[in-house]
């Protein structure tokens, strides 16, 4: 398949999804088996809802979008839990640690929070927005798009940035990365690639098996037939 008709697909899934739900749910299915391919340590589930909550904001007028960033939050930091998808051409760009915020636990995030000065992560989904140079260097702001769970991202500045604690070499020392301030922080290493990869409109879903936001959320929610037949293997 050319370059030319991948960077057509996602226009394509928006037209199926007009007149055909069931092609378009093929389709999506499609994508979730190309990318769980290329990102096997991903739980298929957690990849699953990520592609259902993109659906659904896309099929509800929010743009598509060339990228797909998806955080496991259930995985210790100690673990590579964020992904970077490059939707038209299905590939994987990043597999990266990432951190989470001192008050959602030690190694293992357990609690999150909408709420600013918490310093706790915030999970759902996200709508990437400008880079910008800060006191961290390089950095992206970002929208949460679901309203009492983390649609204060941009209030709490709530970025993307670089982090010398996200080092592999302190989870020799302590048994885990450092922690933010409630900021997915990545290596400075690869810190200019995920904000050039994912600035200027991407999605970025967070994972956490949180029941009253799995039951609550909108974008998880919209059409749950889709979502079980993603989840299916």
């Amino acid at each position: 398949m050319s370059m030319t008709l991948r960077r057509l697909l996602p226009a394509a899934v928006i037209a199926l999804m007009l007149w055909n739900p069931a092609a378009a749910a093929t389709a999506e299915r499609a994508l979730v088996e190309d990318l769980a391919a290329e990102a096997p340590a991903l739980n298929r589930v957690v990849l699953a809802k990520a592609v259902a909550a993109m659906h659904c904001a896309v099929s509800n007028g929010t743009g598509p979008a060339d990228r797909l960033a998806v955080i496991d939050f259930s995985l210790p930091s100690s673990e590579p839990r964020l992904w970077i998808f490059d939707l038209p051409g299905r590939g994987l760009l990043l597999e990266e640690l990432v951190a989470h915020g001192q008050g959602s636990g030690d190694n293992f995030a357990t609690q999150f929070s909408n709420v600013r000065g918490s310093h706790q992560s915030s999970i759902g989904l996200f709508r990437t927005q400008e880079s910008y140079y800060g006191r961290h260097g390089y950095s992206l702001r970002m929208d949460g798009l679901e309203p009492g769970i983390n649609d204060n991202a941009r209030t709490r500045a709530i970025v993307i940035h670089a982090a010398d604690y996200v080092d592999p070499a302190w989870i020799e020392r302590q048994g885990r990365i450092g922690r933010s301030q409630g900021c997915p922080a990545v290596r400075p290493e690869i810190a200019d690639a995920v904000v050039d990869h994912l600035k200027d409109g991407q999605f970025m879903f967070s994972y956490y098996p949180d029941q009253e936001w799995l039951a609550s959320s909108e974008y998880l929610n919209c059409q749950p037939e889709l979502l079980a037949s993603l989840m299916q293997p």
